[in-house]
């Protein structure tokens, strides 16, 4: 029995697991956080947000710095659907964005379907 978290993640009651929802695989136990179960791709952020204005000529181009900013990019390591972005600062830990209570989405689960968890 899973329930859906968003578009590309859902969580295993009976394992209390993370799994992608496009193959299945096994992310990582659902009381973490996911994206330590998942490939990274850090991006300098001039790839994305190209210079508006001549980089030779201006130093300031209206294209994030990559001193001050990293594009990170979140894949599942099983069939490499982007499952998450988020821009941090270089250093920074990924951020923990989502924290559900388990016991309470199986107990909120078995009442829905009348099941034992």
């Amino acid at each position: 029995m899973k329930e859906n978290m968003t578009e590309y993640l859902a969580i295993d009651l009976e394992t209390e697991k993370w799994v992608c929802r496009k193959c299945e695989h096994n992310i990582g136990p659902a009381r973490e956080n996911y994206k330590e179960g998942l490939l990274v791709h850090i991006r300098d952020p001039r790839e994305i947000h190209k210079p508006i204005i001549n980089p030779d000529l201006y130093e300031y181009t209206y294209s994030p710095d990559p001193n001050w900013l990293r594009i990170i990019e979140y894949y599942c390591p099983n069939c490499a659907t982007q499952v998450e972005v988020e821009y941090l600062p270089p250093g920074h830990p990924p951020i923990r964005d989502m924290d559900f209570d388990i016991d309470a989405l199986k107990a909120r689960y078995k009442n829905r379907k009348g099941q034992n968890v």
